[in-house]
């Protein structure tokens, strides 16, 4: 292919045809298809692949993880080789556990890209058809059209266009394409529609660099904010603390060398090493939960930002209405009949392009038997949103006809209509518009005569079903939904009272003066109204930035090339069941079937996450606090050290990474948008964790009482491993319910981690394990049954009596105050 590849691009349409041995008029045969895909091979630029071992390599690499080697070589240095030998076992088994995460996660991403794959209209064995665009080869004749990406080198055989090949020149000025040039893999139909025959697919296409069809977009996810700030905050308080243990050691005469592992281990569990990983895993499960309901994502992080949003824009068309046009009223102007102007309508579309307005006219025109096949189309002049009309030139015999359709307005300019004249026709537009109508005008012109008038339209495009109630589901979920349409503003105001959004609908154009003129006026404009009218889709981003300049988290449907930009500056773009390639490049989430109603979904999904989530901080803040204050503060007091840096290392790794279960948990969805709220969690976690603190204290008062803990450092280290982690382990149960405790049961992998963690950290103190000193089994039972009782009756009833849930609501969140 690469001798022929020059030679081809330098052929006229015909000849590359016949060279490819191809048919323009009925393209491959089956057959001929499958024999070329095994010789060319799929039409995708294969991805390269990351070195396993350097993946590998890489989970060494980090603070954690720096941390952890830091330890392994004190430990070296200090001839402790039990702890040598357990932290590198740790260390190891914490980069095989994050590579089977990372394979998770690529797994779900890889499974939704095959879902989200672009397809095709291909021309084989005489019949035209949607394939997928892996599967073209050279010699296929395909279909182009506005919205769509060229999949493979191209040479049109027929018909013109306008792409867009900045994504693979960098020129941002748009190209017109003519028979036998040219369409390079890669670039985008921004205008109009040919038909043209593949001259290269793969790695052989012109720019064989170019990466794949549907680029996924992998934004700087919002948990690594939220990882940095939780860590910031942590190591500043853990840092302060022992500091202040570091001099009184060097003020008792300690060696300072001896305590620095217990130190960078208590650095280390201060940092939420776990939390990336649980992130992670929730977001694949949720991701692959969706792709089951009808909804695909292309970011892993699009839930999360579902759970923060509160305004959704939406399109009229498809997604609150059917998208299933039907003639409702013909109003013949200049002496032409209602027949009449069907006809020309019909004629001024184009059947092969299955617009909905094309086949709404020419459907109505069949049902009257008025296609009849004695018109010639000469030439056809597709829509696109500058002009705002189809058209097409005719020939019947020798007599020729122009014929037209479009918005009103434009068409009765053309026609010559003045100021008075659009006055006449906007009264009655209106009249039909009160009806929730869509009006098109019809023009015709005979033998290159003046354009005339033939009538107008009303199209009607009934609402879904479901979009009065998925409109209030959404109001619920504290959602605002504002609608955009192109339609003029009598219809928009009739469609948002049906569907239940409010009549407060203003014309775009309104509120693009205010943006120019006052930003912070039509910000406010858009915040108040209840939807947009009259918009041209790039109208969309002015709308998003608006919204956005607000502060709110924005949500936009799309379904076209000129939505793109809009979808890619909101939070959450959306493209819906019947969106171009275009919108669903730039979308986070792809619906797959019409309407809206699965739109929820993404939007319960990471409002569950967020509740896991915060759960999980919430608890981090909580024994962070315990853990450290407990062991600075009984090292000042006693001036021992009551704790191995062994036995805080494996607690670390116990309660930190059994609590990734938690992103399988129950929980109950929050009935508004989530927001990160850290002071909040830092107020709760430092009551509940300075208060456990003291009934730690009082534990280990007791245990000295009755078996002389402090007089055997080994037993007492063992003792402190099991307070701190019972303490751990039972206020999760407490922080996962703003209510009492017993509300809600815990999802039954949660449970089953929990237990099997519980019993294998009283195994460990039983036996030995991991270097402890073994205690007897009373011990252990005195420790689970006081930290059973302070933590999870005591401190839940503290908690609720500071935080009481809302009247009416029986524990509707997880985590306390900051979840709403």
């Amino acid at each position: 292919m690469k001798d022929d590849g020059k030679a081809l691009f330098a052929m006229s349409a015909g000849k590359a045809i016949e060279a490819l041995s191809s048919d323009a008029g009925r393209g491959l045969t089956q057959e001929e298809a499958r024999e070329r895909l095994e010789r060319y091979g799929y039409n995708e630029i294969p991805e390269k692949k990351e070195n396993p071992l350097y993946r590998f390599l890489k989970k060494f690499w980090g603070p954690a993880e720096w941390m952890l080697e830091a330890i392994i070589l004190l430990s070296w240095f200090l001839g402790n080789y039990d702890d040598l030998y357990i932290v590198t076992a740790l260390l190891i088994f914490n980069a095989v556990l994050g590579i089977f995460q990372e394979q998770r996660a690529r797994n779900a991403v890889e499974h939704l890209k095959k879902r989200l794959q672009v397809y095709a209209r291909v021309l084989r064995n005489g019949l035209w058809d949607s394939v997928p665009a892996r599967e073209l080869v050279p010699g296929d004749i395909i279909r182009l059209r506005m919205g769509d990406f060229v999949p493979a080198d191209v040479k049109i055989a027929g018909g013109s266009l306008i792409a867009d090949q900045s994504a693979l020149t960098g020129e941002s000025e748009q190209m017109e394409k003519n028979p036998d040039q040219v369409l390079y893999s890669g670039s985008m139909i921004a205008q109009g529609e040919a038909t043209g025959v593949i001259l290269s697919t793969g790695t052989e296409t012109y720019f064989g660099n170019t990466v794949q069809l549907v680029q996924l977009a992998r934004p700087k996810l919002h948990i690594e904010k939220l990882v940095s700030d939780l860590s910031k905050s942590l190591l500043l308080v853990v840092f302060s603390l022992l500091a202040v243990a570091f001099a009184f050691s060097m003020i008792q005469g300690f060696d300072p060398v001896e305590i620095l592992p217990l130190m960078l281990v208590l650095l280390l569990g201060a940092v939420p090493v776990a939390l990336p990983a649980m992130f992670t895993i929730s977001m694949a499960i949720g991701s692959m939960e969706l792709v089951k309901k009808g909804v695909l994502i292309t970011r892993l992080s699009a839930p999360d930002d579902a759970a923060r949003m509160d305004i959704l824009c939406v399109d009229k068309t498809g997604t609150i209405t059917m998208n299933s046009l039907s003639v409702a009223e013909v109003i013949p102007q200049n002496s032409y009949g209602a027949d009449k102007v069907l006809l020309f309508g019909a004629l001024a579309s184009q059947e092969a392009n299955q617009d909905n307005i094309d086949k709404a006219f020419i459907s109505a025109a069949r049902e009257k038997g008025l296609l009849d096949g004695s018109y010639e189309i000469q030439k056809f002049i597709p829509f696109d949103p500058k002009g705002r009309r189809t058209e097409a030139l005719l020939r019947k015999g020798k007599k020729s006809l122009r014929v037209m359709k479009g918005a009103v307005n434009v068409i009765a300019r053309l026609c010559g209509y003045d100021d008075e004249g659009l006055k006449k026709l906007d009264a009655q537009m209106s009249g039909l518009a009160s009806k929730g109508y869509r009006t098109l005008a019809v023009a015709v012109s005979s033998d290159h005569g003046p354009l005339e008038l033939a009538g107008l339209v009303a199209l009607h495009d009934p609402l879904r079903a479901d979009s009065k109630e998925l409109v209030r589901e959404l109001g619920e979920l504290g959602v605002s939904v504002k609608l955009l349409t192109g339609d003029a503003l009598p219809i928009g105001r009739e469609i948002a009272k049906e569907a239940g959004i409010g009549g407060n609908i203003i014309t775009v154009s309104h509120l693009k003066e205010y943006f120019e003129q006052n930003p912070a006026q039509a910000e406010e404009m858009a915040e108040k109204s209840d939807g947009f009218a009259e918009i041209y889709p790039g109208d969309k981003y002015t709308i998003v930035r608006s919204l956005q300049g607000k502060g709110h988290v924005v949500g936009m449907t799309g379904d076209g090339v000129n939505d793109a930009p809009a979808l890619r500056q909101a939070e959450v773009g959306i493209a819906v069941s019947n969106a171009t390639d275009v919108a669903k490049g730039a979308a986070s989430v792809v619906l797959t079937e019409p309407g809206l109603p699965h739109l929820l979904e993404p939007i319960r999904t990471g409002r569950l996450m967020f509740k896991r989530i915060n759960t999980w901080v919430l608890n981090k803040i909580t024994r962070t606090i315990l853990k450290t204050c407990f062991i600075v503060f009984a090292f000042l007091i006693t001036g021992k050290y009551i704790i191995s840096p062994t036995e805080v290392l494996l607690m670390i790794f116990m309660t930190d990474f059994v609590k990734i279960a938690l992103s399988t948990d129950n929980v109950r969805m929050t009935r508004k948008p989530s927001v990160w709220n850290i002071p909040g969690l830092t107020k709760i976690a430092v009551v509940l964790g300075l208060l456990m603190v003291v009934e730690a204290f009082g534990l280990l008062y007791l245990g000295d009482m009755l078996y002389g803990l402090l007089d055997n450092v080994g037993m007492l280290q063992t003792f402190s491993f099991e307070t701190l982690f019972f303490f751990a382990i039972f206020s999760v149960f407490v922080v996962r319910e703003r209510g009492h405790f017993w509300d809600s049961m815990p999802s039954p992998i949660f449970l089953s981690a929990i237990i099997f963690d519980m019993i294998a950290a009283a195994a460990f103190a039983s036996y030995g394990a991991f270097g402890m000193t073994p205690i007897p089994l009373e011990i252990t039972l005195l420790v689970l049954g006081y930290s059973f009782i302070f933590v999870l009756v005591v401190n839940d009833l503290i908690k609720n009596a500071l935080n009481p849930p809302p009247s009416g609501l029986k524990a509707p969140a997880p985590a306390l105050a900051i979840n709403r």
